[in-house]
């Protein structure tokens, strides 16, 4: 019988670890954070965010792209009838290129699916005005 209940016990806590472990692996915005830090050197994002090489980020998820104000984009970009959503967006960091043949950004892509899904939470912090979610 006291067998039986630490198996349980034990079986229980395995369960929940590794739905903690998968619901912790999906998105990390503060790991986003520090991959966004490759980004910066093109890109801005929150609320004092300007256009620099490339366009701000502030808002991206849920936006058309080729469409920030200010920003010269490549008609590429601006005809891709593309609206970021995690899907098109986690494809264009793969490969922008590939993904839009054209584009002016010059990255060679982020291929770690942890890292792109971790850059997506960071991004999707804040909405277009720059502000970020609490």
């Amino acid at each position: 019988m006291k067998t039986a209940m630490i198996s349980a016990l034990l079986g229980m806590g395995f369960a929940m670890g590794l739905a903690f472990t998968e619901e912790a692996l999906a998105q990390d915005a503060a790991a986003g954070e520090k991959v966004f830090g490759v980004c910066r050197a093109c890109h801005q994002i929150g609320d004092k965010a300007k256009i620099a090489v490339g366009p701000v980020l502030n808002g991206v998820i849920g936006r058309k792209a080729g469409t920030y104000p200010g920003f010269s984009y490549s008609e590429a970009n601006k005809n891709s009838g593309i609206t970021w959503d995690e899907a098109t967006f986690a494809n264009y960091i793969k490969n922008p290129r590939a993904a839009v043949p054209g584009t002016k950004m010059i990255f060679i892509g982020l291929s770690d699916e942890q890292k792109i899904k971790d850059l997506i939470a960071f991004l999707k912090q804040y909405d277009a005005d720059g502000k970020k979610a609490q």
